[in-house]
């Protein structure tokens, strides 16, 4: 017995959840890098010749995807996902030492905000692209 596909949501239910998956993908995307810049620059407590080198190695990732979460490309958002594990564990690791620990909670909870609204903004655009395509 085969098993049937499911049907794709309407057009009306996809576009306002993608509208709010990406606005939610791109303020954590923000908020993740101003999170970076302010720790590394006003309370890291990193020596000045290394500082730049730093942030250059922690920002560059962000940096490459910025353009396609900009103007909402769904594959910059899927590799997104994968990026932004780094950053989970980067904050995982920072939350269990007690000088870093706000600041490591802080940017796992950004990272997974990131994460599941960028896995959503994905899904639902490639759905949307589908029903547009006249997929049932």
């Amino acid at each position: 017995m085969a098993k049937l596909p499911k049907p794709l949501p309407s057009l009306g239910w996809l576009k306002p959840r993608m509208a709010v998956s990406r606005a939610v993908s791109l303020a954590s995307f923000l908020a993740l890098t101003v999170l970076l810049l302010v720790w590394n620059l006003m309370f890291a407590d990193i020596p000045s010749k290394l500082l730049w080198v730093i942030l250059a190695f922690q920002l560059a990732p962000l940096l490459l995807l910025a353009p396609g979460l900009i103007i909402g490309n769904a594959r910059a958002h899927a590799w997104t996902c994968f990026v932004v594990n780094l950053y989970f564990i980067q904050g995982v690791l920072a939350a269990f030492d007690p000088s870093k620990a706000l600041f490591g909670w802080v940017q796992a909870l950004l990272s997974v905000s990131l994460f599941c609204a960028a896995l959503m903004y994905t899904r639902w655009c490639f759905q949307y692209d589908r029903k547009l395509a006249g997929e049932n």
